[in-house]
């Protein structure tokens, strides 16, 4: 990577959601509505960024679930290797959670004791939280990369229709924010 840099603050990769989404027949305008099974949602929702954009600086990408009445997340589905389950509400994917925006780690090693480490070779992390009608919010999109800012607002913003087509979520309730 140059020494330049970046005043526009953009991903190294940028990701073309939008042809995704034509691709598979998706549309945010005409959502999908609610699934009947969730879980199997998540799951094309998996299979669709791992085949669509996972060769573009992704090294994994999973759902965790809120579990009721605890303090944990458990995952769900993920593409390509296991992670860490259950998780703690520290990481970044409890602050997701908590507060029901997406969050925007360019590099993983500035957050301490607050960043869950499954693979020590991340470097960059996309939390994308599940917004339900009500506002609720119960799972998270969470997405690694091994290159350091490889997530942007156009990322958080890619990954958030694709759930709207899918008809997971609603959208987002807050702008993103960047760590």
């Amino acid at each position: 990577m140059s020494d330049q840099v970046d005043l526009l603050r953009r991903a190294p990769i940028w990701r073309d959601y939008p042809a995704l989404l034509k691709r598979h027949g998706l549309s945010v305008e005409a959502p999908l509505p609610p699934p009947a099974d969730r879980h199997e949602a998540m799951r094309r929702a998996i299979d669709l960024l791992w085949g669509g954009v996972g060769s573009t600086g992704i090294s994994w990408v999973g759902f965790y679930e809120k579990l009721p009445g605890s303090d944990e997340m458990v995952l769900v589905c993920r593409e390509p290797k296991p992670a860490c389950s259950p998780i703690g509400l520290h990481g970044m994917c409890g602050r997701g959670w908590r507060e029901r925006r997406p969050i925007i780690i360019a590099n993983v090693r500035t957050l301490g004791p607050n960043y869950i480490a499954c693979d020590p070779k991340d470097q960059s992390e996309l939390v994308v939280p599940v917004i339900a009608a009500d506002g609720s919010c119960d799972a998270v999109l969470d997405v690694d990369s091994y290159d350091i800012g490889a997530f942007d607002e156009h990322d958080a913003m890619g990954m958030t229709k694709l759930m709207v087509a899918l008809g997971l979520t609603i959208g987002m309730s807050a702008a993103p924010m960047r760590l």
